[in-house]
């Protein structure tokens, strides 16, 4: 055995002992190459980042510079760059990897909740608390926590994220007891946290702590080399529809690398998407069957600089429809993007995003 036997057996050999000790040596044999198999797979897993532009070899330098570490990242970049993505990728290339990756979107949760689904809540701590309960952190133990929009989180919850930063604590809702923070955050937004800083809307000490190191994602219209190799990738792994092998015409894609793209990849990956089901059985899409936001937008672009904003309703409209028809309106001019939409409005974005769904705006 110690020279590399898989199994011996006494004499006399009973034929079925003999036999069941082959089959159990060849199935351990099988499991053992499978299993070196799928560990060489995980080894050469793909990268979540298509393309290879200048700007993204940039921020994968930054990846690899920063993932090894358990330093906390601040990802930049404009609605729809691909933030998660991100997150993602330092997630997988740290030494962390085996553990749990969680992800928070700050702006889907109720204020009210939010800190419960956060830290978690022990039983009667509040209406409803029948049970005490683990919240996200304690959740991605060992591993990564992911807080996309972190510009959205209210006072009082950034101070105790700048809390669990600084000291590696942080207590349950309702309860008395510390608990240690065993878990990597990494942070993202689309906003200026600098600025928001200055003008007291969001803490300079919890800035400084999140910019320990930050990774800047830059906008699809300076990635534009990338654009093709996106446009497959979204071909490629669509889930809706697997009929027909498709293709773009040279002229379809040429209508794609002209676009400025405001929405990024999420717009582009929409508007692939979008094409395939338009194209129906065609192999082929073409330039008809691509729908851009500018030319949605050009009709009121042209009414706007007649006559300013004009809503048109077939009978008296409710402060409801009134609300809905210029979210639709403001979402069609700034392509999806949320930010400009709540700038816009004069309303934070978790507000634009409580609106969304509201009234079922789910294509943005």
């Amino acid at each position: 055995m110690r020279s590399g036997a898989a199994e011996y057996l006494l004499k006399p050999v009973n034929m079925d002992e003999l036999e069941l000790v082959i089959r159990r040596t060849l199935d351990t044999h099988t499991m053992k190459k499978e299993f070196m198999y799928l560990k060489e797979q995980v080894q050469k897993r793909k990268s979540f980042m298509v393309g290879q532009s200048v700007a993204l070899k940039e921020v994968e330098k930054m990846i690899a510079a920063v993932a090894p570490s358990s330093m906390t990242v601040l990802i930049q970049g404009e609605s729809g760059v691909g933030k998660e993505l991100v997150a993602r990728e330092i997630h997988e290339r740290s030494q962390v990897a085996s553990r749990g990756y969680v992800a928070l979107d700050c702006c889907t949760m109720q204020e009210s909740l939010f800190e419960s689904e956060l830290f978690g809540h022990e039983k009667g701590s509040f209406t409803g608390a029948d049970r005490q309960k683990k919240g996200l952190i304690e959740s991605a133990e060992g591993g990564t926590l992911f807080l996309d929009e972190i510009g959205e989180i209210s006072p009082t919850i950034q101070a105790k994220l700048l809390r669990v930063l600084e000291t590696g604590r942080f207590r349950r809702v309702g309860g008395t007891r510390d608990l240690t923070a065993n878990v990597r955050i990494v942070a993202a937004t689309n906003r200026n946290l600098l600025e928001m800083a200055h003008e007291g809307t969001f803490r300079a000490d919890l800035f400084y702590r999140l910019n320990a190191f930050t990774i800047f994602v830059p906008p699809l219209r300076e990635r534009k080399d990338d654009i093709d190799a996106l446009i497959d990738h979204f071909i490629s792994n669509h889930d809706f529809s697997r009929r027909v092998n498709k293709q773009l015409t040279e002229q379809a894609r040429n209508k794609l690398r002209a676009y400025p793209w405001p929405g990024n990849i999420r717009e582009l990956k929409n508007v692939v998407e979008r094409a395939i089901i338009l194209s129906g059985d065609a192999a082929r899409i073409a330039p008809e069957h691509i729908t851009l936001r500018n030319e949605d937008a050009a009709p009121y672009s042209h009414q706007a600089a007649r006559k300013g904003l004009h809503l048109d309703f077939e009978q008296e409209p409710t402060l409801e429809d009134l609300e809905r028809r210029y979210l639709g309106v403001l979402l069609e001019k700034f392509a999806g993007h949320r930010g400009k939409v709540a700038r816009t409005l004069g309303i934070s974005e978790r507000n634009v995003y409580r609106l969304l769904r509201k009234y079922e705006f789910s294509e943005f």
